[in-house]
C-alpha cells in the first residue's frame, strides 16, 4: 500500500506517536507511523467505519 496518511491531529511534540491509515476498496488497513515497516492490522471497510463511530460516541461520552 502506497497511499499511507496520518491523522490531522498528528503535529509538533506527539504528532510523532500516531498511526497511519491506508485505503483500498474493500479493507483498512493501519500501522505505526514509528514503525511503518512492521506488522499493520486490516479491517473490512465496513468494521473499520463502525470503530471509528464507537470511539467517537464514547469520546462524547
Amino acid at each position: 500500500m502506497d497511499n499511507w496518511r496520518r491523522s490531522s491531529y498528528s503535529g509538533e511534540g506527539d504528532g510523532n506517536n500516531c498511526v497511519e491509515i491506508a485505503e483500498t476498496q474493500a479493507r483498512i488497513a493501519v500501522r505505526d507511523s514509528k514503525a511503518p515497516a512492521q506488522a499493520m492490522l486490516t479491517f473490512p471497510t465496513a468494521a473499520f467505519a463502525a470503530l471509528v463511530e464507537a470511539l467517537k460516541r464514547q469520546a462524547r461520552g
